[in-house]
């Protein structure tokens, strides 16, 4: 899993491109509060290598809980920005710091 953060220079946001490596996995996505937790806007492509890739436009000077749906499963970014506790979910959440 990985994280990769590309700022425009015309523009306010950040490209950023989130990826998850699982070769056995038939859906993954990323939710957050970026896209209202929404699965389907969340959507990650499967590329050959098994790999899950999407890239967002996410605007910058701000932080954003998020985490991967692989097969159903919540799963966080071992390499996010930070991680906050999260009361409605029982658990931690990933945060990105943009």
């Amino acid at each position: 899993m990985s994280i990769k953060k590309q700022f425009v220079k015309t523009k306010p946001v950040c490209k950023v491109t989130f990826s998850v490596e699982a070769k056995e996995a038939n859906t993954a996505s990323v939710v957050g509060d970026f896209n209202n937790w929404d699965q389907e806007a969340g959507a990650l492509n499967k590329l050959k290598n098994g790999t899950f890739k999407g890239v967002f436009d996410l605007n910058k000077d701000a932080s954003y809980e998020f985490k991967y749906v692989v097969d159903g499963q919540f799963v966080n970014e071992p390499e996010a920005d930070s991680f906050r506790w999260n009361d409605y979910a029982g658990a931690e959440n990933s945060v990105l710091s943009i």
